[in-house]
């Protein structure tokens, strides 16, 4: 007991890592989204998008590639037909009145948890995509175990970003079977944040909930009451959910951490054209998994995500941070509130390096987020091509972006009260004057504004006389001095030391079979 509460106060104390180093950042805190949600449907439009959703449940059903939830919902009273399962609304509204509105997850550090629903938003870093790029790359390279390590240290210097995802690069360089141990313990050792596993076959599930067990310092029954991390599953749309990804909801549900369900939806490929059609499709995929996780462990913590976008209709190739996209993102949020379920989206863009595009449609994404009421923001910072590529210095770029809404919404700045008001200030200067050398402006004039990490105010003739360098070069000159001024979350020495040895035991035991 002794040992278990010394381990307990290993990671507790909070890092501001970053906050006074390479950048001034903005300082650690959940924020809430004070602004009413933007709503594109009227109560009619809900309305039919809700019956669209549960005709396809009750008339035309869900692939269920997983014998065992079949079997579930086949008790559950559900029509099964071989792989195809078919519920009923009264069924699925039931099941959905379990899931809580709100809830938190709690990692390693208890001072960065984090709270899924209500006004809450907060913000991932990018996640899964398999190819790397930045300035000395010299062009998209695959992942390895070091550029993972080093996005996974962008991921903890931020505040802004709130919750570590899945691997924010794919670390090619190692194999299959045992990627998820090194990076696993990589992310629990350079993190203290909120982190997820891959619903990827039931070794890999339990490998992550384990070792996320022994980085808390906590037993069997302590990991199991509340939720401590969290996993993503995507259906296969349209109208699947495979096995793997279902074996490890099911999983997860049983040991009561937090779910989340994404359909990945693109009008026009894997689901209708119409945004109100796609939004059906995934409303429908979304429910029916969560109507499982409620039967298996009711109350377990569920949100539902939104990946609706619509493809480019000359290539195929997916597009993001387009009018649809943010449209299909707001009617979302609508309906997840109808349900009374936590929303997830997504900071995505489809270009290819970090340039105007990449920024204008993950600036798009960003702000489709806030306008819906979305709870949590996944790939908020480093996403490229797609998913496909990650980038470093799209990062910090994006983490600009994200700390400028962050800003935007703190209440301070549309405070109304006579110091806001500043009457005896503008009396003050009346109508011949100017307000930089009132006292009500030097009271404040330090923190009035929002101040940036990345972007460049000069004029013209300053910037080219500084050697006229452009962002994503200034993105790139950061990355190394925060890569530099860096240092690793506090950990107890004995956990490190048990979870380097599960590494090695689940090593030698082969980790995860492969198909190669």
């Amino acid at each position: 007991m002794a040992r278990a509460a010394r381990r307990r106060r290993g990671g507790g104390r909070a890092e501001q890592s970053g906050s006074a180093g390479a950048i001034q950042q903005s300082p650690w805190r959940i924020p809430l989204n004070i602004d009413r949600p933007t709503e594109p449907l009227a109560e009619d439009g809900i309305a039919a998008i809700h019956d669209g959703a549960m005709r396809i449940l009750e008339e035309i059903g869900i692939e269920f590639l997983n014998p065992e939830a079949v079997e579930i919902l086949r008790k559950a009273g559900c029509i099964i037909e071989g792989e195809n399962v078919r519920m009923g609304r009264d069924f699925v509204m039931e099941m959905v009145g379990h899931a809580p509105s709100q809830f938190d997850i709690t990692p390693r550090n208890p001072a960065r948890k984090i709270t899924i629903g209500g006004g809450h938003i907060v913000f991932g870093n990018v996640s899964s995509p398999p190819n790397y790029w930045d300035f000395e790359s010299g062009g998209a390279v695959p992942g390895t175990r070091e550029t993972c390590r080093n996005m996974l240290k962008l991921t903890q210097y931020f505040n802004c970003i709130h919750f570590a995802g899945g691997y924010p690069v794919e670390p090619m360089d190692l194999h299959a079977s045992t990627r998820h141990l090194d990076v696993v313990y990589d992310k629990l050792t350079l993190t203290d944040k909120a982190m997820h596993a891959y619903s990827l076959g039931a070794e890999r599930v339990e490998d992550v909930m384990e070792m996320v067990r022994i980085a808390g310092g906590l037993s069997h029954e302590e990991f199991a009451a509340q939720a401590h991390m969290y996993t993503n599953i995507n259906s296969t749309s349209p109208l699947k959910h495979d096995f793997p990804m279902l074996d490890g909801w099911m999983r997860m549900a049983r040991r009561g951490q937090a779910l989340v369900v994404t359909p990945f939806t693109l009008a026009g490929a894997m689901a209708p054209v119409t945004m109100a059609g796609a939004v059906a499709q995934s409303i429908a995929e979304a429910l029916c998994a969560v109507a499982l996780a409620q039967y298996i462990n009711p109350g377990v913590a569920t949100a539902i995500g939104t990946f609706t976008s619509n493809v480019d209709m000359k290539s195929g190739a997916p597009a993001f941070g387009t009018p649809e996209y943010m449209r299909a993102t707001q009617m979302t949020g609508q309906m997840a509130r109808f349900y009374g379920l936590p929303m997830r989206s997504s900071g995505s863009c489809g270009a290819n390096v970090p340039d105007g595009q990449a920024m204008w449609e993950t600036s798009n994404s960003l702000w489709a987020a806030v306008q819906s009421g979305t709870n949590m923001v996944y790939h908020s910072a480093g996403w490229l091509e797609g998913g496909l590529i990650a980038s470093p210095e799209k990062f910090i770029m994006d983490c600009e972006v994200i700390q400028q809404i962050q800003r935007y919404m703190e209440p301070v700045i549309t405070s109304t009260g006579p110091d806001e008001i500043a009457l005896d200030a503008i009396r003050e200067v009346g109508g011949t004057g100017h307000f930089f050398g009132t006292q009500h402006t030097q009271d404040r004039y330090t923190t009035a504004f929002y101040q940036p990490f990345l972007s460049d105010w000069r004029n013209n003739g300053a910037w080219e006389a500084a050697g006229g360098i452009w962002t994503a070069e200034r993105a790139n000159n950061l990355y190394k001095e925060i890569l530099a001024d860096y240092s690793e979350p506090p950990m107890d020495e004995a956990i490190r030391e048990e979870l380097a040895t599960f590494v090695a035991k689940r090593k030698e035991e082969g980790g995860a079979p492969t198909d190669y």
